[in-house]
């Protein structure tokens, strides 16, 4: 079982980095899709005993963050018809160094601050800021409003992977209250989006930039 939760993890922070060096919209709305639908299924392997409440976080986390989600995205995507992010203020190579450079240092100081933590749980804190990380260079390197969305969607990702230490101990509550702030977010942004869109025939958020009253 660890290694199969070790190894969700690895594909995670891959997924990240895919989603730095991809240009197409549409793939990384994919890769943020099956990252979401990895999330879903952590739940379900870290904790032996599967509580209703276990089993309805981890439901909800793969219907919200690996289908609903994305497909309020690609609906956002054909309204706005564009496909790919064009001129990004950090080009998808350098980011994508960028992010794997961030990632092998948030792995070595946590290394360096416990070194002894063995245990099947010791990716979880750095895999997370490492999501975190990643969420945050996406959402500041791109113009385009749904890349920005992007990265915020994987920013909450990386609170939610954080947010799995806690489970037994947050309310069910809590944590669905928290998906579905995220589903309420990303379905009003999607609209904001298509609407700027149609007053501005663009997504470039440097463009907003110029409102003036």
């Amino acid at each position: 079982m660890n290694e199969l939760l070790n190894a969700i993890f690895v594909i995670i922070l891959t997924l990240n980095l895919f989603a730095l060096g991809n240009g197409r919209l549409l793939s990384v709305i994919r890769i943020v899709a099956f990252q979401g639908i990895l999330l879903g299924i952590l739940p379900l392997l870290i904790h032996s005993h599967l509580t209703f409440s276990v089993i309805l976080s981890s439901l909800a986390a793969i219907t919200l963050k690996g289908l609903v989600i994305p497909g309020i995205m690609k609906k956002a995507l054909r309204d706005v018809q564009i496909k790919r992010e064009v001129e990004p203020l950090v080009g998808l190579l350098p980011s994508t160094i960028i992010g794997a450079v961030l990632t092998a240092v948030v792995f070595l100081v946590y290394r360096r601050i416990n070194p002894v933590d063995q245990s099947h749980l010791s990716l979880i804190i750095p895999t997370s800021i490492s999501v975190i990380f990643v969420g945050f260079i996406l959402l500041t390197t791109r113009v385009k409003a749904i890349s920005q969305v992007l990265g915020y969607l994987l920013l909450e990702n990386g609170i939610y992977i954080f947010s799995l230490l806690l489970i037994e101990a947050i309310p069910l509550v809590v944590e669905m209250g928290m998906l579905l702030d995220l589903f309420v977010s990303i379905f009003i942004v999607s609209i904001i989006t298509n609407h700027i869109n149609r007053a501005f025939s663009s997504l470039d958020t440097r463009m907003l930039s110029a409102l003036k009253e």
